[in-house]
């Protein structure tokens, strides 16, 4: 089957113990959320443990249908140099006002004697006293208020080692921090991708495939790390930030979304930026992030394959050699990375393709995500990737730029 659910697919999973999809608008208890903002604070009133457990993987759409998404985020404009500003004239001190010496005034009203007595001096005047000089008031500054202490950094998260693990056969485990599930509202109801983390300069971006993302309908997004149903927020939850116009900062390809996704299946990657959890740290400082690789080869000899199945209440993982696989349906062009992992249905799209895996950091090398060719496999036992090239890679740094313009 296609990676996304078919039609029964999706019947079946209006039937589980949470009860049906939940329509955002209709569903009591939703957190309305202004046009341009999105925190982490919002996020989570909105996607209570309840709302995350009854998400279902997307729907399938039309295997050609082009995306009416909002128009691509704009490059970042480059700014002129900022000019120095002009050097502050200093202030002139005030001459310090020197009191000047007045003669005491001659009293008035008495008679003048006619000749003043030999032995008697005329008594000489008291000399007016100085007036002493005042000094002026020195200003005193209010006293700055004291500054927070910060917050101190958040441990970097723990990672238990994997299970041990047979060549194609994946099991489910208790995750990793690094990879988790995309959480995401479309067409009223309530679904959900895998997503991890990628290595930017901004520590605030994480790496999906574009069918689970596309859709200028697609709003509410948050990234919860290493969900499980058990302990559904571990490390808090990431919203997806927002543009001045209300649309989610997601970066596609924008042949992918104007082809549609299997004529550029070759291009089924996507980016997004996410603001810090409700502690106020980004992503990257709190689980790590995955670095991405382009130009790799298409074979490789030992791959980590995460997933979030539709119906485990924990994560899926599999370790498995990689193919080349070209696609010989025309309506499908291109090559793909192909992994035989069993049990990756619908909710997996989106999962790292990991080389080289650290067990102490619980990250690696990231050379693909499920997605690409019938959107990731029409078996659930079967996997794709598109091949991350040079476009991928302009597609990074383009989210990357963006990620840095918006802050």
């Amino acid at each position: 089957m296609r990676r996304t659910l078919t039609m029964a697919a999706v019947v079946a999973a209006l039937l589980v113990p949470a009860g049906p999809l939940p329509v955002a608008e209709a569903v009591g208890g939703a957190v309305p959320v202004a046009v341009g903002r999105w925190s982490a604070r919002e996020a989570q009133a909105f996607w209570t443990a309840e709302r995350m457990a009854s998400a279902a993987p997307l729907p399938p759409g039309p295997p050609d249908s082009a995306d009416p998404a909002p128009p691509e985020l704009p490059e970042p404009q480059e700014l002129p140099e900022p000019q120095e500003p002009a050097e502050p004239v200093e202030p002139v001190e005030p001459a310090e006002e020197i009191p000047v010496a007045t003669r005491p005034p001659t009293p008035t009203g008495l008679p003048l004697p006619s000749a003043p007595p030999a032995a008697t001096p005329a008594p000489t005047p008291a000399p007016a006293p100085t007036p002493a000089a005042t000094a002026a008031p020195t200003p005193t500054r209010a006293p700055a208020p004291p500054t927070p202490a910060p917050l101190p950094a958040p441990a970097r998260a723990a990672v238990a080692p994997l299970p041990a693990l047979t060549p194609g056969i994946g099991q489910n485990f208790d995750g990793i921090p690094v990879a988790g599930r995309m959480f995401l509202v479309k067409d009223g109801g309530a679904y959900f991708c895998t997503a991890s983390v990628v290595s930017s300069p901004g520590r605030n971006l994480v790496l999906s495939a574009g069918h689970c993302l596309l859709g200028s309908d697609t709003q509410q997004v948050a990234f919860v790390p290493q969900y499980t149903r058990a302990k559904p927020q571990p490390y808090g939850m990431f919203p997806v930030l927002r543009d001045a116009g209300g649309h989610s900062k997601i970066w596609i390809d924008p042949r992918y979304r104007s082809q549609g996704v299997d004529r550029a299946a070759t291009l089924d990657v996507a980016f997004a930026q996410v603001g810090p959890n409700s502690r106020g740290f980004p992503v990257e400082t709190v689980v790590g992030g995955n670095r991405l690789v382009t130009g790799a080869a298409y074979a490789q000899a030992r791959v980590t394959l995460i997933g979030h199945p539709a119906s485990a209440a924990r994560p899926r993982v599999c370790v498995n050699r990689t193919t080349k696989f070209t696609s010989a349906d025309a309506r499908i062009p291109g090559s793909f990375l192909r992994i035989n992992c069993t049990g990756y249905p619908g909710g997996t799209s989106g999962g790292p393709f990991l080389t080289r895996y650290d067990a102490r950091t619980g990250t690696g090398d990231v050379v693909g995500v499920i997605g690409g060719w019938k959107t990731g496999g029409d078996k659930a036992d079967t996997s794709y990737s598109s091949y991350f090239g040079a476009d991928i890679r302009k597609l990074y740094e383009k989210a990357v730029a963006g990620a840095k313009a918006g802050r």
